[in-house]
């Protein structure tokens, strides 16, 4: 297995961890499972810890050399290594903890291959940073970002640092965007796969630079593959200057949103 792991190029690799990450996922599903408290409300399952033990063996196996970042293992390897994994082993822990099945699995190469698991539809969502593709069933298609169902998922979740100036809540109640569009809230960024795959027409969320977040880097990298609209919420490129992050289908669904932002 080890060997085979080490075979695969980077892409397969990420879908791979991601993968058994999700396997990992979905058997924990439904135990009573123990909680490790990180503050401000935020927790972690044993769940969490199980799937990105899983993930790192994977990625260790495969590229021994490389850094690994992981939410609740934290740093491995150099922090400036030239190839660093990012890896958030189930984003939706709240979800999963009272039983819904709203999560995803997270495995980014820093600037290169990603892929998003989805542990119960079974769907893998994956790029080699050129192309996006969504794996079902042994087969893949290519994602294709529409804006045709007017769906937004907006993330309402803690902490806001861009308010008073910007605050999520408040672009649900502009007139503009009860017009054109309907809001979503999942509350894992398995939505930002859903931008890529036309399954929604954008995501909002506030927050700092997240380009090198273990939460979003994957689904970033799916979304720019697929050719979607990535900026901040302040309309800039997303990186140390950034804040939040606004992910579109087309440039005239972005433009829209950044107006009733900016509004």
């Amino acid at each position: 297995m080890i060997d085979s792991y080490a075979s695969l190029d980077d892409a397969g690799v990420a879908m791979a961890a991601a993968r058994a990450g999700a396997d990992v996922v979905r058997n924990m599903y439904g135990r009573r499972l123990s909680r490790i408290d990180k503050g401000a409300g935020d927790f972690a399952t044993a769940a969490d810890v199980e799937a990105e033990k899983t993930i790192l063996g994977v990625l260790h196996a495969a590229r021994p050399d490389d850094a690994v970042l992981g939410e609740e293992g934290g740093q491995q390897g150099a922090t400036e290594a030239e190839r660093q994994w990012l890896v958030d082993p189930l984003c939706g822990t709240l979800n999963y903890a009272v039983g819904n099945m709203l999560v995803a699995v997270n495995v980014a190469l820093r600037n290169g291959a990603a892929a998003v698991a989805d542990p119960f539809s079974g769907e893998i969502f994956f790029t080699d940073g050129e192309t996006s593709w969504a794996r079902h069933d042994g087969a893949d298609a290519r994602l294709t970002p529409t804006p045709a169902t007017r769906l937004v998922d907006v993330n309402l979740d803690p902490p806001f640092p861009s308010a008073p100036g910007f605050r999520a809540v408040d672009l649900l109640a502009h007139p503009g965007f009860v017009e054109r569009f309907r809001p979503r809230v999942v509350s894992t960024t398995l939505a930002l796969a859903w931008v890529a795959a036309g399954k929604r027409a954008a995501y909002v969320t506030d927050g700092g630079d997240l380009s090198g977040s273990v939460h979003f880097a994957a689904g970033i990298a799916l979304c720019r593959a697929a050719g979607c609209v990535v900026t901040g919420i302040d309309g800039a490129p997303i990186g140390q200057a950034g804040r939040g992050l606004v992910v579109a289908a087309d440039s005239e669904t972005h433009q829209l949103l950044m107006s009733m932002i900016r509004g």
